[in-house]
């Protein structure tokens, strides 16, 4: 598939037994960011494992773009020849960031506090999500923006002159944003604080250290704070990417909705901003297991087994689980619909602003294959039919790869199948995604629009 182009319409029929080994691409915000921390250090950085969908190749190019090397050597094998902290260029032709708002946000940090300008753009998606959240706290290190109203792609930003840190409290439970300040603060002189009041994935954290940033990290009463300071040297490292959770999420999640289904699916990322889903899919009495716990590359990782799970039961997940499972709730939302009961989702408004308005989307879509559910601005409760899912609709992906995948998942469990109008956006996280589940024995088709 690809991330741009025609519309390719698909259906998935009512499955048979799921079985084998589900080997799913690698980390999509860990690519990304190695990508970028690379570009910011001074030599080459060897990257193993790299998810290679649309998403994480607009990033790679737009490191070339601002003179770093980029080399795809095959097999998931990269190196990126950095230009370090504040040697970035400014490039030549506009930034086409694709369907990526992970891509676009870290960018614009990383380039904010160089003395360079760049046009950023992307799909139709892309275009429509709000980019204040970024360049707001990016105009407190200097840097200025000109965009369109709301401060939506396309969108230019010039960087700060002559950067100065901020402390800034992240106004939402956002890790592109948080993100995006920390990498504005390398190329900022003295001490940049970051202050969340709900701990958000921290690979970021993370990967800054092992790249060789001062960062400390201490819960206050304000909330999670965290200093970088500026001005570091970055070392290059070598990074194995384990493989991508939200990705694992959907071959897990059609395992446990489809009779008589069994799938591994090995080394998958578990950090605990991450994994929410699983802990979620556990308290409702899928049978998921964690097998070979382990540690690579300073992130937790293991194998998960899924199997049938004709039992499981609505609960309410809390909302402080949100932040480490934002984009799992489509498809959390899919499983709620062949569980026993009410699945209670709260504080997830975020979920308004992603590719699509997942909740109004998936609301639509649930109801159209039969499924109750009620919504609120930032809630949904979805009631379960105990595994009699009637299915049988066509619905509007809106170009968001999560909702394309969600309902073709759905559509393995229901009597009637499901179909999507375009199933291309699935490219843009999960390339592999229809020669996977294929290979696990589901039938998804591509139909003439």
């Amino acid at each position: 598939m690809s991330g741009h182009g025609a519309a390719i319409p698909m259906t998935s029929q009512k499955s048979d037994p799921l079985t084998g080994q589900a080997d799913v691409p690698g980390d999509k915000s860990i690519s990304h960011r190695a990508l970028i921390l690379g570009a910011l250090s001074v030599g080459e950085t060897h990257i193993q494992g790299l998810l290679e969908g649309d998403d994480v190749l607009d990033t790679g190019k737009a490191m070339r773009a601002f003179g770093a090397e980029v080399i795809n050597h095959g097999g998931g094998a990269w190196s990126v020849h950095g230009v370090g902290v504040g040697g970035f260029a400014e490039p030549a032709h506009v930034i086409d960031c694709g369907n990526s708002g992970t891509g676009v946000r870290l960018i614009m940090g990383a380039m904010a506090t160089s003395p360079i300008t760049a046009t950023f753009t992307g799909d139709g998606s892309l275009n429509k999500r709000p980019m204040g959240r970024v360049t707001d706290p990016l105009s407190l290190f200097g840097a200025q923006s000109y965009g369109r109203s709301e401060g939506r792609l396309p969108l230019t930003i010039v960087g700060a002159l002559e950067a100065i840190p901020v402390r800034y409290q992240v106004p939402m439970p956002s890790a592109q944003v948080k993100s995006a300040v920390l990498l504005a603060g390398l190329n900022a002189p003295g001490q940049t604080v970051v202050i969340e009041k709900e701990a958000t994935r921290d690979h970021t954290e993370r990967m800054l250290v092992g790249f060789g940033a001062e960062l400390m990290v201490e819960d206050t009463k304000e909330g999670r704070m965290i200093t970088l300071s500026g001005l570091p040297e970055l070392r290059p490292q070598d990074i194995i990417v384990p493989r991508d959770p939200s990705s694992a999420a959907f071959p897990v999640c059609a395992a446990l909705i489809v009779e008589g289904s069994d799938v591994l699916v090995p080394n998958i990322g578990l950090n605990p901003t991450r994994a929410g889903l699983f802990y979620t899919l556990q308290d409702m009495g899928a049978d998921l297991t964690f097998e070979n716990m382990r540690e690579e590359g300073g992130e937790p990782v293991a194998d998960l087994r899924a199997k049938y799970s004709p039992n499981m039961q609505g609960i309410e997940v809390a909302p402080e689980r949100a932040a480490s499972m934002i984009d799992e709730y489509p498809i959390l939302s899919v499983v709620a619909s062949f569980a026993s009961g009410v699945t209670r989702m709260h504080g997830v408004k975020e979920l308004r602003v992603k590719e699509s308005d997942r909740i109004e989307v998936m609301a639509t879509g649930l109801r159209a294959a039969g499924v109750t559910v009620e919504e609120g601005p930032d809630w949904w409760h979805v009631h379960g039919l105990e595994g009699s899912v009637p299915g049988g609709a066509v619905v509007a992906t809106h170009l968001d790869h999560r909702i394309a995948m969600s309902f073709l998942i759905l559509g393995m469990g229901a009597k009637n199948g499901m179909s999507i109008d375009d199933g291309v956006p699935v490219a843009t996280s999960f390339p592999i995604f229809e020669s996977l589940m294929t290979h696990l024995g589901a039938s998804i088709r591509r139909t003439q629009p």
